[in-house]
């Protein structure tokens, strides 16, 4: 886990009026421009981000949020915060802004004439591949799973109000990047895995996980569907036709997971029909075919990195 806490006089207004101190940075709502994004410079696609936001008990229908997933005016991002919602009466909000239709709000809980004005609220919103969560003063109101992905963006600060919002201390810990490693559990595989597999994810800062790598109490199939929900990439071999395999192969097709296909060169004309349609890396247990095998991965990993872990469909 790597945080930051960059001073808030450094961050860049995108819209709206801001006041910027160090520790601490107030929206100023006015009637011309009631509404304002304020960037930091982390970037994360999984994490947590904490502040403490005071709403104005001046403006009833203000709203102060955590913004994720920045990366331009032409792309979409997430707010979550307090207020908002469907006319502005919800208190834990979770929304959406995209250029082409505008804003629409995801899910959202409470009353929004809950919320005390000039009351400092402790925020976290967290956020682990598609599953996010909103805590405020440490009880957890709001659990969300995402239609997809979010893009690896920005994250800010969203006020929406007539009046002043405050946030102070901002702090950001990003999570590393994942790969769910999906492959049958014998010596060759587990061979594939660690000399090569985990290496190249490694080099690409990406932490690659299997399921024997869970050590934690529960059911292991949960644990698996787990990770594969919060994952921000999955890698399969196929070879050979293992039914866990194309289980949770299926599973992560299911979930728009961007997923590399393996399979050694010996078995291509054994795939089943459903994957042989999709491109596959093909390798052959051989020292060429291992050096052939990282460069392949890691270009697909490059790729699937450089598009923010969005690419939906199957494979590259």
């Amino acid at each position: 886990m790597t945080t930051t806490n960059k001073p808030l006089s450094s961050w860049a207004p995108i819209t709206g009026y801001w006041q910027l101190h160090e520790n601490w940075v107030a929206f100023n709502g006015q009637p011309a421009a009631p509404r304002g994004v304020l960037l930091g410079p982390a970037r994360i696609g999984s994490g947590t981000v904490q502040t403490t936001i005071t709403l104005a008990a001046a403006a009833p229908n203000s709203a102060g949020h955590i913004l994720l997933g920045y990366i331009s005016p032409e792309r979409p991002y997430l707010t979550v915060g307090l207020g908002g919602g469907d006319n502005n009466s919800e208190a834990y909000v979770v929304s959406e802004f995209a250029p082409s239709t505008g804003w629409s709000r995801l899910t959202g809980f409470g009353e929004r004439a809950s919320l005390q004005g000039d009351h400092p609220y402790d925020v976290e919103v967290s956020i682990n591949g598609r599953r996010l969560s909103l805590s405020v003063s440490g009880i957890r109101v709001i659990t969300h799973t995402l239609p997809e992905l979010p893009e690896i963006g920005h994250v800010g600060l969203f006020a929406s109000s007539d009046a002043d919002v405050t946030f102070e201390q901002v702090a950001v810990s990003a999570r590393p990047q994942s790969a769910f490693v999906v492959m049958q559990f014998t010596p060759q595989f587990d061979e594939l895995f660690e000399d090569v597999i985990r290496p190249v994810c490694q080099e690409m800062a990406i932490e690659a996980i299997r399921a024997s790598d869970i050590y934690r109490p529960g059911i292991i199939m949960q644990d698996i569907i787990q990770e594969l929900a919060e994952s921000q990439v999955v890698i399969a071999d196929i070879t050979p036709a293992n039914p866990n395999v194309f289980y949770e192969l299926g599973y992560a097709h299911a979930l728009n997971k961007p997923t590399i296909l393996l399979a050694n060169r010996d078995e291509s004309n054994r795939l089943p029909f459903d994957p042989s349609g999709f491109r596959v890396i093909f390798y052959d247990n051989t020292i060429r075919g291992k050096r052939n095998i990282e460069s392949d991965l890691k270009q697909h990993l490059r790729t699937i990195k450089d598009q923010g872990f969005r690419t939906l469909g199957v494979t590259l």
